[in-house]
């Protein structure tokens, strides 16, 4: 790993940092869309990991109360130093993730880009468990990685290459087996997913699916509540929702669908929309994109899909690589606690979905 990074980090630039030949042009739109994904981060004592030469530094020690910025590279925590030393409140580490130790309950945020599709298995499960120690109580993990396939298009010497291009849900599934014991051995704490989404200035500058972010948060866990699983999220996706599971759902329903009726019925409800071309929908319940993809296509709008289900959304990006649809996204998301900005969208649209949701009054309004 070190001799890959010694290969290209001789310059400590952006082509370096994202491995593209367009990386300045990419960094001026990706940075404040990959900032504007985060929690309120304004006082807060934030842990910067693979940070890098800085790019991401700059803003979180602008605004947080404190940083610790933390690369394997010399050469890059020197960069990033030389830059944003004169905040006053960053501490530039230079150490191996898988080793690090910083001191318990110390952070807010862990905010990392491009790091754990570098690490084992393994690593990533110790990483997370070291993570829930060093984050307070409701603490949030974000981070991002380039998923299926490699997207930057600087040239690997001799071709080698270290990075796990790994299924989204592969993460989420490493992540929940990061536990913590609660202080006391009263319970434990683990992570919730908040969001996990695609970065859209690569859609929109590559074309490109594959690069996607999470929010987790530091949760104490009820595993009464949720049928003895750490989360919901977690029961649906070993259970009702396994990979397993929601592709014979499909061979029954038909292509892309993983309800009752597939696209029949999709289509019965879609001339009770009235949609136009143009339109923004929100699908809620969007299971692996059938409903999104088919409103696409026939009525041209643009759609938003969400769903609890990491297995569920993985696959919907997959088939995203199918159809090259620039107007279909999806994003793994409670609705019940997701917030978008108001009048976001001409329509919503949902099925199967809110059956299983206990406070219906409190979403209804959240979609008015």
């Amino acid at each position: 790993m070190s001799k890959y990074w010694r290969q290209h980090s001789s310059e400590g630039n952006l082509q370096e940092m994202l491995l593209d030949n367009d990386a300045e042009d990419i960094a001026r739109e990706e940075t404040p869309e990959i900032l504007s994904m985060l929690p309120d981060y304004e006082n807060k004592d934030v842990i910067e990991l693979g940070a890098g030469i800085g790019r991401f530094t700059s803003s979180l020690s602008e605004q947080s109360k404190s940083v610790v910025a933390v690369d394997f590279m010399q050469n890059f925590i020197e960069k990033n130093k030389e830059t944003n030393d004169h905040y006053g409140n960053t501490e530039f580490i230079c150490a191996d993730v898988t080793h690090l130790d910083l001191p318990a309950s110390s952070a807010d945020i862990v905010f990392s880009n491009w790091l754990l599709m570098y690490l084992s298995n393994d690593e990533i499960v110790n990483l997370g468990r070291k993570m829930l120690s060093w984050l307070r109580n409701d603490g949030y993990f974000f981070f991002r990685e380039s998923c299926f396939h490699k997207s930057g298009s600087k040239a690997r010497e001799n071709d080698f290459n270290p990075t796990q291009y790994r299924n989204p849900a592969e993460y989420v599934s490493l992540l929940e087996r990061a536990v913590l014991p609660a202080e006391n051995g009263n319970g434990s704490y683990a992570f919730e997913m908040v969001l996990s989404k695609n970065v859209q200035t690569y859609l929109k500058m590559k074309q490109n699916k594959n690069q996607v972010c999470w929010l987790l948060k530091k949760v104490r866990v009820d595993t009464v509540h949720n049928h003895g699983y750490k989360t919901f999220q977690e029961f649906l996706d070993t259970q009702q929702y396994s990979r397993n599971k929601i592709l014979t759902y499909e061979k029954i329903f038909g292509r892309h669908f993983i309800s009752t009726g597939g696209k029949e019925t999709t289509e019965e409800f879609c001339k009770m929309l009235d949609l136009q071309p143009g339109q923004k929908v929100l699908d809620v319940g969007c299971g692996i994109g059938g409903g999104a993809f088919h409103m696409a296509q026939r009525y041209d709008v643009s759609v938003l899909g969400v769903d609890l289900s990491e297995n569920a959304v993985s696959i919907a990006w997959e088939r995203c690589l199918e159809f090259m649809d620039s107007r279909v996204e999806f994003e793994v998301a409670d609705a019940t606690k997701r917030d978008y900005p108001a009048e976001s969208f001409d329509v919503v649209y949902s099925r199967d979905t809110i059956l299983h949701i206990d406070d219906k009054l409190a979403l209804f309004k959240k979609f008015y």
